[in-house]
């Protein structure tokens, strides 16, 4: 049995990954190509799995983005049937499906996943989060306006 914090699947790590993927196209391929030999069942390993796949469909070619998003899609739904009240995995379908076109449909649980991540990030420390997965979502939806003001306001008032 391998180490969790040293294995590549190690969440800190693939928060870091996360991260550094969204930002250069380098660093999403080889985001991607890590996720891309995944095959175990862990909820939120496979949310990550996801949002590779949604890195990969934006660094993609016209006609390869499709078929990127839909595999993303796919494994969102798997990793959410997998655990629905994870508020991390939520947060990775949630910052992806904000981010796509709305012509593709394909945005069908933003709020959905909004109001489930307020609630979680409300009762921290008793949401199932760690500190650094508390801070990583609650500065996105703050960061990004992803909250009314009254709710920005709660979510400041909790201390992680």
């Amino acid at each position: 049995m391998s180490d969790p914090t040293t294995s590549p699947y190690a969440i800190a790590a693939l928060r870091r990954h996360y991260e550094k993927a969204a930002a250069d196209e380098a660093a999403g391929e080889k985001f991607y190509q890590l996720m891309a030999s995944y095959d175990q069942r862990d909820p939120v390993v496979l949310g990550y799995k996801g949002a590779a796949e949604a890195i990969k469909a934006r660094d993609a070619s016209l006609l390869e983005k499709l078929r990127y998003v839909q595999a993303a899609a796919h494994t969102f739904e798997q990793a959410v049937a997998l655990n629905p009240q994870n508020a991390e995995v939520r947060y990775l379908r949630f910052s992806v499906e904000t981010n796509l076109p709305s012509f593709l449909g394909m945005s069908k649980h933003v709020e959905e996943d909004r109001q489930m991540l307020i609630a979680s990030l409300l009762k921290h420390p008793s949401s199932g989060l760690d500190a650094a997965g508390f801070q990583t979502i609650r500065n996105y939806l703050l960061k990004h306006g992803k909250v009314s003001a009254e709710e920005a306001q709660k979510l400041n008032g909790v201390k992680s």
